[in-house]
C-alpha cells in the first residue's frame, strides 16, 4: 500500500541521504519524492510516496522521526489533506487533430505551455488518477511524452507542527579549537 509521509526537515546537507536510506536499507520503494524550502530557508518540506505494508505505516513515521535533522514526520495516507502531481505531456500530431487535443486539455484544467507546428506542450495539475486519465487520452492522439512531478501533500487539519528540537551540532570552530586544544571562556 502506498503511505504519503510529510516531513519538515533542516536544510542541510545529507538530510535527504539519511531519510531515503533508511527507507531503501528497509526495502521499501520510494514511488516519489519532492522537496524544496519553506518559507524559512533553513527548513526544506519533504513529500515522500512509499509502498509500505499497512501494519508498517506508523513504525516507518517512528524512524523518520528519529533522524537526525527530521524536524516532524507524518502519515498524511489516511488524513485530510490536499495531495497533488503535476505532469507535463509533449504531444506530437497532425493539425486535424489540434482542436481535439485542446478541448481534452481544458476538460482536465490543463494549460498549453507550448505550441509548435509539430503538437503541444501541455501541463496538467491535480490527483493521481485524474492525471493518469490525462495521460491515456493525451497518448491516443499521437507521438507522446511525459514528465511527472512526484506527488506533493500539505495537512488540512490545521494542527501546528510539534517540531523535535534539531539535534545540536558543532561548528567548524569548534571542532577546530578542540583539535588545537584552544580553550574558550
Amino acid at each position: 500500500m502506498l503511505q504519503v509521509i510529510s516531513l519538515l526537515v533542516e536544510n542541510k546537507p545529507g538530510a535527504l541521504m539519511r531519510i531515503t536510506g533508511v527507507l531503501t536499507a528497509r526495502g521499501y520503494n520510494i514511488e516519489s519524492l519532492t522537496v524544496a524550502r519553506t518559507l524559512d530557508p533553513d527548513l526544506s518540506h519533504m513529500t515522500i510516496v512509499v509502498d509500505v505494508d499497512p501494519s508498517l505505516r506508523s513504525l516507518v513515521i517512528k524512524q523518520m522521526n528519529k533522524l537526525i535533522n527530521v524536524l516532524q514526520a507524518t502519515d498524511l495516507t489516511d488524513s485530510r489533506a490536499v495531495v497533488r502531481e503535476m505532469v507535463i505531456v509533449r504531444v506530437k500530431a497532425p493539425p486535424d487533430k489540434r482542436t481535439a487535443i485542446l478541448r481534452e486539455a481544458e476538460i482536465f484544467n490543463a494549460r498549453v505551455i507550448d505550441s509548435s507546428v509539430e503538437g503541444f506542450a501541455l501541463e496538467a495539475t491535480g490527483d493521481t488518477e485524474k492525471l493518469e486519465e490525462f495521460i491515456d487520452i493525451m497518448r491516443s492522439y499521437g507521438e507522446f511524452e511525459v514528465t511527472r512531478s512526484g506527488r506533493v501533500a500539505m495537512s488540512l487539519d490545521g494542527k501546528k507542527p510539534r517540531l523535535s528540537p534539531p539535534v545540536p551540532t558543532r561548528s567548524g570552530n569548534e571542532k577546530f579549537e578542540q583539535k588545537n586544544g584552544v580553550i574558550n571562556g
